[in-house]
Order: structure tokens, then C-alpha cells, then sequence
């Protein structure tokens, strides 16, 4: 048995539970906060066993794909300056993949 834990940004949460849902995986969900730029995060606690692993994983590549974003610029130390919006690469997902030795359902 294997647990899958997967850190998404809060956007993408909805379609992958929905998608994994759809092919009857089921997961546990925790609120996280991301460290560089502070924004929502979700991780996803899911229960396989070894040969379910695959076919989850090309779920979460299929939903949570990387893409560019825009993000307004905040600080400045002049305050006629011009923020220009940066843009970023945002999406994607952290995923580890460990052994589970026991497990119980109580």
C-alpha cells in the first residue's frame, strides 16, 4: 500500500478531487499555506494500493498543470513608481510517494 501526498495551489483543488472522485479514489484534504508567495495551497492525502499508483499520478499530471500567471508587484519605494505586473510560472504539483505499513480504518 502506498500513501500519495499531493501539494497543489488552491485553483486546481476542486477538478482533481472531482476527477479523482470520478475514477473512485478517495483522498483527505488539508488547508496549507505555500512559502514563497504566500498563496492558498491544498494538500491531498490519497490511499492506493502499488498498482493504483500510476493511474493517480497521471490524474494530477492531467489537472494540475504548470502555467504562467500575473502578479501584481506591491512594494515600491517610490510612490509615483509604475508597478509593473511580473509574471510567473504557477500550477503543478508536489507529489511523494511512500510506503504505507499498516493501515486501519477505525
Amino acid at each position: 500500500m502506498k500513501l500519495i501526498i499531493v501539494i497543489i495551489e488552491d485553483d486546481d483543488t476542486p477538478a482533481l478531487i472531482s476527477k479523482l472522485s470520478e475514477q473512485d479514489y478517495h483522498s483527505t484534504k488539508l488547508a496549507s499555506t505555500g512559502g514563497f508567495l504566500l498563496q492558498g495551497n491544498t494538500t491531498l492525502l490519497i490511499g492506493v494500493d502499488d498498482q493504483q499508483v500510476e493511474p493517480v499520478l497521471d490524474i494530477v499530471r492531467g489537472t494540475c498543470v504548470r502555467r504562467k500567471k500575473l502578479l501584481p508587484q506591491t512594494t515600491s519605494e517610490l510612490p509615483t513608481a509604475i508597478n509593473l505586473p511580473i509574471e510567473i510560472e504557477a500550477g503543478g504539483a508536489i507529489v511523494f510517494v511512500v510506503d504505507v505499513n499498516e493501515f486501519f480504518k477505525l
